[in-house]
């Protein structure tokens, strides 16, 4: 029997025979190996569990000092003075000592110690020193990169409180630690452990050729962060791709290739600097190494079988980006520098926000190649989860559940990188399952500055990427100004992306030669920092220099290749001036090709259906799963209260939602519903996914099960996040125009955190960048006396961000309705009955074009015994209300109606309760406005003119400086020629959405509803 006692990074197999045996392991040839050391040593004093046997000889030792070996007597010397554990060893006089490499499967069975035939090998060293070098190998896969030349200024380090500093740069030390290896030692010979690739197919190195290889692969121009991921086979895989020797070369035409790409994306910045001296283009002066590894992974991913790519980047580099990895035609480029108008639709944007979708052969691997580059503003990192959301639905169309046909690159600046909250959002969607894209390459353009502001007063963490880790994404920094070590870390990124289906980070440091943009004065903030780029060479001039005295070029080659490309530029400058026309179309990042010009762009297909359909979906929706699904008891109340429903031809909010769903499914169209808790509902009022009680992760989707034939439909829970997953489902949506796509919030009030993409996306995404989408945004709303976080939806924000005209009444015509939304930038809406939320979710994909949907949806009505609908209200021939007249016992004498009062949402139905309480039925008008953008001037016309005696009130329960009062008061006004006036009846204004005060709530609302009775 043997006991194995763990001592540092080795073991002790303790046996009965006088001796202390010692085990490593090491892998020889593709065999795994076993070494015994064998040392003369002292009786041991108990066979059983290490712990035990350490204490038992500890005690023996306070008896005995000679009673144990020479190196535990000075272990227990030390620890007894107060040594540290890690610090009391002391390596003791070494015994004669054999070494014997036995292969593992020759001890399968094995209890007791092989003896030693013939030695295969015998080790120059012992056992410490053997350890050693394990550890200083090691040591260098881990810290490395610390002390990596990356920086082209050399004025850096990792350390950024230290960067910029007198003796800055860190030691190498903090690589080598101390290991007990003397000078002497270098031209000793090591065995070489499994854990690395370094010697080739040389198992036997000395340590001095150790340790320079160690320092070219991960002390050179290539920083590699990646021991910290907890996959062995990636860490493996990753070593094999950077300590492999000679696996950096590159053959004269792959050099002669990269030079002429620097030539490319070092003249256009030229070009565009010469021909328009003032203009802002946001150059990629400093980074010109950029175009060269976009094109390698792009290259590497065709090769791996990649059609398709999107891409998301900030505004540096974009257009030289666009015209030489892209291939946009060169003359549209420039035409944005004219400063012409469009001749066509939309305001456009300045031109380093334009995006392009643009098909092109690949020459490199001789197949087609789709790149899209998504269109952002200059909100940094506002683009990268919609750039998700893209891939992820093109993925998804395609079938490609591996991504493995397309894929998605996001560039970032550094200080962006590190300091936009959304890039952690974005990060923690890459390995969901409803989320992933299968792998994200980033390659981050590491100014080492931001605008005006250096890394130490930007971020806390020693690199701009270690958000990366979180998610155990591989990080290479580069060189930026060795192009070959950059073109090496792009193939491995996209080669890595392409076997793990993971996120990889490329870290391109660099340095910007210009200010924030080309009319700012960088020495400002940045002096000693521009004094050194001033007299720093471009990376052109540099890799030129050196494959001419490799060999490679001549000058003569050089002065042609950039001769030849200026040529290009020219004509291209030359075509533009002559074509002076511009259209913003040429920037579109999403085209639907076959969407548009099939029917009028003002009429809309009929949102009823047959009551067949209505019965099908209500049925299944409300029918137990099949066979022996244990569901749960509230569940199986709900579906019998839903069954119930059906019955009787009603229609709860949830019961219309599955019928507008379900309907679409029935005709092909994919319907997707994300957000927090979206399966069951915040209000558990949904639920569409069923969990079986005894079984994990056996649900059942009954809307997945309504027919054979139909589309897919995706309702997935998303990460608790509101700014990536909306900007997520933003870019799913712009990919196939066939698809209702639905972001739902817990409260309407947590858009808050999603403003962004509403601003700079959703609300004006089609002015800027012709960019139509159909998004839908369901945002639960109402004061229920929850307190200021779960009440408003903001509906204010939205309505301001509409760009409707209200002080000028239009021409009403038969198309007018559908006019008014193919004019519009949004639509918001306040259904107040389940079956005009069926009918305006149908309506949606009906439409001949996409606008994006507001809704706000309720809270309480959702379980209202009157917020009901009958099936005879979604038929065929009915349709959305726009607003929902009073068909009581005022309209029979409108004449005699002393108050008209006009609502939105729930309130309604606390309205008709109060009038009722108030015997004023025949005295006061309700009148629902469903749909506030575009206003429905025809039908509010219509109720006005229909009570001319009548006072005009607008009642809400938001305050006065809050909800619609702000956008009614105007419309209403044109409504009525200014002839007459409508008063505010609710809360006054205030800073705070709502009360946190239950009993306050109440007092307040009733005030509200006695005001707008008169009371």
């Amino acid at each position: 029997m043997a006991t194995v006692l763990k001592i540092g990074t080795f073991s002790a197999l303790v046996c009965r025979k006088s001796y202390l045996h010692l085990r490593v392991s090491s892998a020889v040839g593709g065999h795994k190996y076993r070494t015994y050391i064998t040392k003369a040593s002292k009786e041991p004093f108990l066979n059983g569990s290490s712990s035990t046997y350490v204490e038992e000889m500890y005690k023996a030792w306070l008896k005995n000092p000679e009673s144990v070996h020479k190196s535990w007597d000075a272990f227990f010397r030390s620890t007894s003075d107060g040594a540290e554990p890690g610090d009391a060893y002391q390596s003791p006089p070494l015994a004669p000592v054999q070494y014997v490499q036995i292969p593992v499967e020759h001890l399968q069975g094995t209890t007791a110690l092989t003896p030693s035939a013939a030695p295969q090998y015998v080790e120059p060293r012992g056992i410490e020193d053997h350890l050693s070098v394990q550890a200083i190998i090691r040591s260098y896969q881990v810290r490395g990169h610390l002390v990596s030349k990356l920086d082209p200024l050399n004025i850096t380090a990792a350390n950024i409180q230290s960067a910029f500093s007198e003796g800055s740069p860190s030691s190498p030390q903090v690589v080598l630690r101390s290991y007990q290896l003397e000078e002497k030692d270098m031209d000793r010979l090591f065995k070489l452990p499994g854990s690395t690739f370094i010697g080739g197919n040389e198992k036997v190195l000395a340590l001095r050729e150790i340790l320079k290889r160690l320092e070219d692969v991960y002390c050179g121009h290539i920083g590699i962060e990646y021991m910290f991921i907890n996959s062995q086979e990636q860490c493996t895989w990753i070593r094999k791709k950077f300590e492999t020797p000679g696996i950096m070369n590159f053959t004269k035409e792959q050099k002669r290739l990269l030079m002429a790409r620097l030539i490319r994306s070092t003249k256009f910045e030229e070009f565009l600097a010469r021909k328009w001296v003032s203009e802002k283009r946001f150059g990629l002066e400093g980074c010109e190494v950029l175009i060269p590894a976009m094109k390698t992974v792009i290259d590497r991913a065709s090769e791996l079988g990649i059609e398709s790519i999107v891409i998301g980047m900030p505004h540096r580099g974009r257009l030289n980006v666009l015209a030489n990895v892209c291939r946009k035609p060169l003359e549209q480029i420039f035409a944005q520098f004219s400063g012409l108008e469009p001749a066509d639709e939309g305001s456009g944007d300045v031109k380093y926000h334009l995006g392009m979708c643009h098909e092109r052969l690949n020459r490199v691997t001789n197949k087609n190649v789709k790149l899209a580059v998504v269109a952002n503003p200059s909100h940094l990192e506002a683009v990268d989860p919609v750039v998700q959301g893209k891939t992820r639905a093109e993925q998804f169309y395609r079938g490609d559940t591996q991504g493995q046909k397309v894929m998605s690159i996001l560039l970032h600046g550094d200080a962006a990188f590190s300091g936009q909250g959304v890039v952690y959002e974005t990060f923690h969607l890459s390995d969901l399952p409803d989320y992933s894209t299968h792998g994200t390459i980033h390659i981050v353009v590491n100014n080492q500055i931001g605008f005006t502001t250096d890394p130490r007063r930007s971020r806390s963490s020693p690199y701009c990427t270690d958000v990366a880790r979180v998610v155990n994404a591989p990080i290479f920094h580069v060189n930026a100004d060795d192009p070959e070590a950059v073109v090496h870390v792009s193939n491995v990124a996209a080669e890595y992306r392409a076997k793990f289906g993971k996120d990889v980070v490329v870290d391109l440091v660099c340095y910007r030669r210009n200010g924030h943009n080309e009319i700012d004065e960088p020495m400002f903030t940045q002096p000693l920092m521009y004094t050194k780029i001033r007299k720093t060479l471009p990376v052109l001039e540099l890799y030129s220099r050196h494959l001419v005295q490799e060999g490679m070029v001549t000058e003569k080659e050089i002065e042609e290749e950039e001769a030849r490309y200026e040529a290009i530029l020219q004509e291209a400058y030359n075509n533009a001036e002559k074509d002076i026309r511009m259209y913003n179309t040429d920037w579109l990042d999403s085209p639907w090709k076959g969407f548009f010009g099939k029917q009028s762009l003002h009429k809309c297909e009929p949102t009823g259906i047959s009551e067949d359909i209505l019965r099908h979906v209500g049925v299944a929706f409300s029918s137990a799963p099949p066979g022996n699904f244990k569901a749960h008891p509230g569940i199986k109340r709900i579906l019998k209260s839903r069954m119930e429903m059906v019955d009787s031809r009603v229609v709860d909010w949830a019961l219309a939602e599955a019928m507008a769903f379900g309907s679409l499914l029935k005709d092909g169209v994919h319907v997707r519903l994300s957000g927090q808790d979206v399966e069951r509902g915040t209000f558990s009022h949904r639920h569409h996914v069923l969990h079986h009680q005894t079984i994990d992760k056996t649900t059942y989707r009954p809307l997945c099960h309504l027919w054979p034939d139909q589309a897919p439909y995706t309702v997935c829970n998303s990460s608790l996040s509101e700014y990536a997953v909306l900007g997520f489902e933003l870019g799913f949506s712009m990919t196939n125009p066939n698809a209702l796509v639905m972001w739902e919030a817990q409260f309407g009030d947590f858009m808050n955190t999603t403003q962004c993409i509403i601003d700079q996306f959703i609300s004006s995404g089609q002015a800027k960048w012709v960019r139509q989408s159909g998004i839908v945004l369901l945002l639960p709303h109402g004061m229920e006396g929850m307190g200021p976080e779960h009440s408003s939806a903001r509906p204010e924000r939205f309505l301001q961000l509409c760009s409707e005209e209200m002080e000028v009444f239009p021409t009403i015509d038969e198309d007018f309705a559908v006019r008014q939304l193919h004019d519009c930038n949004m639509i918001v809406v306040n259904c107040s009955t389940p079956a005009n939320y069926f009918h305006v979710l149908r309506r949606q994909i009906l439409l001949p074009f996409r606008k994006p949907l507001i809704i706000f949806t309720p809270k309480s009505l959702l379980r209202h015994p009157d917020a009901r609908s009958s099936f005879d209200d979604m038929f065929e021939g009915t349709t959305f209300e726009r607003i929902i007249p009073d068909n009581g016992p005022v309209s029979q004498n409108p004449q005699n109606v002393e108050r008209v009062v006009f609502c939105t949402g729930k309130l309604y139905y606390e309205l008709i309760k109060k009038r009722k309480e108030c015997n004023m039925e025949s005295s006061v008008a309700i009148v629902r406005i469903e749909q506030l953008c575009p206003f429905p001037f025809d039908l509010a016309r219509q109720e006005v003119e229909k009570y001319p005696n009548a006072k005009l009130i607008w009642t809400q329960e938001e305050h006065k400086n809050q909800g619609y009062w702000c956008y009614i008061q105007p419309h209403i006004e044109t409504v009525t020629n200014h002839e007459r006036h409508i008063s505010y009846a609710g809360r006054k204004v205030s800073a705070s959405t709502a009360t946190g005060s239950k009993q306050a709530h109440k007092k307040e609302q009733e005030k509200v509803l006695s005001d707008a009775m008169g009371l």
